[in-house]
């Protein structure tokens, strides 16, 4: 969710020489994980023990807390090129469990615990999360949630807010083939998403964004929400793509956390193509107008409710169009983009869910056929696990 800012008016101020001086398509990873008992599986109060214990190791620097104390979040810092990134978050994760294992806990990566309550879970005492929690109490409390968000370098205030705002239609589409929170405190939720339901339909300030004409108007937007005392901070705006005045770059935060770290990068790498080709769109002049937010909105619904069960609403031709069918045809119009990055090779993994559909649908038609929850669920903290080392041994030998 961010770090506190120090003056807030000075950190606008200085947005666009952020984005002036940044490099395009640079790229940052992060992934939020479940702190889990070892031998139960529920969700346990450890970040403080587990983050120093990173600290003091080849983390240090790259770990951060996320609202609740059974949670942590692993970060790249930002990788010269998708493939660096790519392999510095295998080595964070591995690196993650490693240390986690030490302490005798475990750590998953799905979008919501199946049976963990919010109620036993604590917010962590930083002076970002003391303004969250002071904020917002319950909704806060209730935000027992996992993602995967993306940066992507943008170089040029205006261009990234662009960019920005192209991407808002691009989220529905990366959040059905994310999909992995079917269940919520014991129940199947019938929602692909809860994790989304939870964290943007009870968040202020989250959800699809409205569209900014340039930098200077979305500049006004946020002095309105710090003048009139609605944010003390940029990083409480929480939306599921915001340009991220800090680091100038743009920020997609669509996405459930995936167990399968080969899946994830997938899903980073297609969100990388669709930056860097809107910003190839954007400087020949044929970026489209941006959709409005209740047309993207519709598409959202859709994923969070039926993943990639339900088809997408194509917004040019206005009617519904498969979901697999959607993405593959966003894959081959950024095919140069694919081409340029070097990103072939990471978006493999993709193609199990074009083929199979989202994990919560898969999910949620086993435990409608008998299966405990508990049990798939622990069969995924152990892909979370295992897929990272599995994939670092195939990196290795490349």
């Amino acid at each position: 969710m961010g770090a506190s800012v120090e003056d807030s008016y000075a950190a606008l101020d200085a947005a666009r020489s952020h984005f002036a001086d940044a490099t395009d398509f640079t790229i940052g990873i992060e992934e939020e994980f479940q702190i889990l008992d070892r031998d139960s599986l529920r969700m346990c109060n450890r970040f403080e023990e587990l983050r120093d214990a990173c600290e003091a190791g080849p983390l240090h620097g790259n770990v951060a807390g996320e609202l609740i104390a059974s949670e942590i979040e692993v970060k790249t810092g930002r990788g010269a090129t998708f493939d660096e990134a790519a392999r510095m978050i295998v080595d964070r994760r591995i690196a993650l469990m490693e240390e986690a294992e030490r302490l005798g806990v475990a750590i998953g990566a799905t979008g919501t615990h199946p049976t963990s309550p919010w109620t036993e879970q604590r917010i962590i005492d930083t002076p970002h999360y003391r303004i969250v929690e002071g904020t917002l109490r319950y909704i806060a409390w209730r935000n027992n949630t996992f993602g995967m968000h993306v940066h992507v370098g943008i170089r040029g205030a205006d261009r990234a807010m662009a960019v920005a705002n192209h991407m808002r239609s691009h989220v529905p589409i990366l959040l059905a083939l994310s999909c992995s929170s079917p269940w919520l405190e014991g129940r199947i939720t019938h929602l692909r998403s809860t994790r989304t339901q939870i964290f943007t339909r009870m968040f202020p300030r989250c959800g699809v964004p409205d569209v900014f004409a340039d930098w200077a108007d979305y500049d006004r937007y946020v002095r309105f929400l710090l003048e009139t005392e609605s944010i003390r901070e940029h990083t409480e705006i929480w939306w599921t793509v915001r340009p991220h005045q800090s680091f100038g770059t743009v920020e997609v935060r669509a996405c459930d956390a995936l167990p399968d770290i080969a899946e994830s990068i997938a899903l980073a790498a297609l969100q990388t193509a669709l930056a860097a080709r809107a910003a190839r769109l954007y400087d020949a002049g044929e970026l489209p107008p941006p959709d409005r937010p209740s047309d993207i909105e519709e598409n959202l619904w859709r994923a969070l409710r039926w993943g990639t069960d339900r088809g997408q609403i194509d917004l040019e031709r206005r009617a519904v169009v498969g979901a697999a069918d959607h993405a593959r045809a966003l894959l081959a119009a950024c095919s140069p983009e694919v081409e340029a990055l070097g990103l072939a090779p990471w978006l493999e993994p993709l193609e199990d869910l074009l083929q199979n559909g989202d994990h919560a649908s898969r999910w949620k038609a086993r435990v409608e056929a008998g299966e405990d929850m508990s049990a798939i669920h622990a069969e995924q903290v152990e892909i979370t696990m295992a897929s990272a080392r599995r994939l670092k041994e195939v990196l290795d030998g490349r």
